[in-house]
């Protein structure tokens, strides 16, 4: 089946079999990588893309439901050569370890402080709750949501 999508500001489309994710569309068909393909269940975030604005785990989305959707990924967040406050913000709080599951944490932080511009550390934890990392204790990655939302002149 064919499907358009807008992607980061790009209509796109791909012939794709009918059960298969906006995460594989994306990484496979697309060649946007940044989200990660890692539980396929919506366990661990590192998969997460905007899907009209909301947060979601692409690999539990059906490419059919994405048709004449717009979606975000990593990706859109930097401007050209220039990172994202909470990209910066994750490399200079040395939040960043294996690399797997900072795409989808950086979506998520993006989105937290869309919606809340100065979280509560318990809000950054519950926000974060659906991102899995096995490197961290996650100390780093709330420093770094903390540095971005001053980044950001949030707090």
């Amino acid at each position: 089946m064919i499907i358009r999508l807008k992607v980061n500001g790009e209509w796109r489309q791909a012939d794709v079999w009918p059960g298969a994710s906006l995460l594989h569309v994306l990484r496979e068909h697309l060649g946007l990588v940044g989200s990660k393909n890692a539980c396929e269940q919506g366990e661990c975030g590192s998969c997460s893309v905007w899907l009209d604005g909301d947060l979601v785990c692409s690999c539990l989305v059906l490419a059919a439901q994405a048709h004449e959707r717009e979606v975000q990924t990593v990706e859109s967040l930097a401007e050209g050569p220039r990172l994202h406050p909470v990209q910066e913000a994750f490399l200079e709080a040395g939040a960043v370890q294996c690399g797997f599951c900072t795409p989808g944490l950086i979506v998520a932080v993006a989105d937290l402080l869309q919606h809340d511009p100065a979280p509560s550390e318990l809000t950054i934890r519950e926000a974060l709750a659906g991102n899995l990392c096995r490197c961290t204790g996650y100390a780093k990655i709330i420093d770094a949501v903390k540095l971005a939302a001053q980044k950001m002149g949030n707090a």
